[in-house]
């Protein structure tokens, strides 16, 4: 898979395709990382790629030529088809099942704002899409766009040492959030591992991961529940959690 940035900040994008699962992914042969500035396609002295609009008002507002010029740079670097999207905090957010459908495409151009933001006519006229990572203001999309790119760039094939670790992540499959993970050593001050992951019992251990992702998906994101199309086992293990927190409050609060 081919990404195409456009930013005002080169370095950053040549960061982002140099570390973790991104780098991998890129020395892999999985997926390329591009850069494009917008003052290498602007003209005068100055090489301004901003002006100030109209209508008055803080702030400078990206300028359509310079960005067009980019964007048709971008696109024509490589034949396959390319999705233009843009990262705003007014876009459509970006959901695991986002970037499921973005993973499955060839090319993505991604275009970073900053200021307050760019030209409308060049957004109606060149940008497929937005997308916004969540409901707050960024100085600029390059940390919108990495976000997307390092989601997108572990569910290629092959990105990840263990594919399993893809699937079983918070949102992938049904929607819910992952259960709690334990390592070595088995006893600290923090804490005991729970016994059942101890116990070798495939079954068991299934089944408590899958009563721990239903329970704290209702502790914490209880809308994704009412999404999830829940089985009556499931049914049974959640109001199990739900009896065993209950019970543990009680606890504590006599302790108190």
């Amino acid at each position: 898979m081919r990404f195409d940035i456009v930013s005002l900040f080169p370095e950053f994008v040549a960061q982002l395709a140099a570390h973790g699962v991104v780098g991998r992914a890129g020395e892999r042969g999985l997926l390329s990382i591009h850069g494009w500035n917008p003052r290498d396609h602007a003209e005068g002295n100055y090489r301004r790629v901003d002006d100030r609009p109209f209508g008055g008002g803080p702030g400078m507002v990206m300028l359509i030529d310079p960005l067009r010029a980019t964007l048709r740079a971008a696109r024509e670097a490589d034949p396959a088809p390319a999705k233009v999207v843009y990262l705003s905090p007014q876009g459509q957010r970006l959901t695991q099942a986002k970037v499921r459908e973005l993973a499955a495409l060839p090319r993505l151009v991604l275009l970073c704002g900053r200021y307050e933001g760019v030209d409308e006519r060049l957004l109606q006229a060149e940008v497929d899409e937005e997308i916004s990572i969540g409901d707050y203001v960024l100085s600029g999309g390059e940390l919108a766009a990495a976000v997307l790119v390092d989601a997108v760039a572990r569910l290629q094939d092959g990105a990840l040492n263990d594919a399993e670790s893809a699937v079983q992540d918070s949102f992938e499959g049904d929607g819910l959030l992952d259960c709690p993970h334990y390592t070595r050593p088995v006893e600290h001050e923090l804490g005991s591992v729970p016994e059942v992951l101890l116990s070798g019992n495939h079954a068991g251990i299934a089944r408590w991961r899958r009563q721990q992702a239903l329970g704290r998906t209702w502790l914490r994101r209880p809308d994704l529940l009412d999404e999830a199309a829940l089985s009556r086992a499931d049914r049974g293990l959640l109001e199990g959690f739900r009896a065993q927190y209950a019970a543990a409050l009680q606890d504590a609060g006599e302790d108190a």
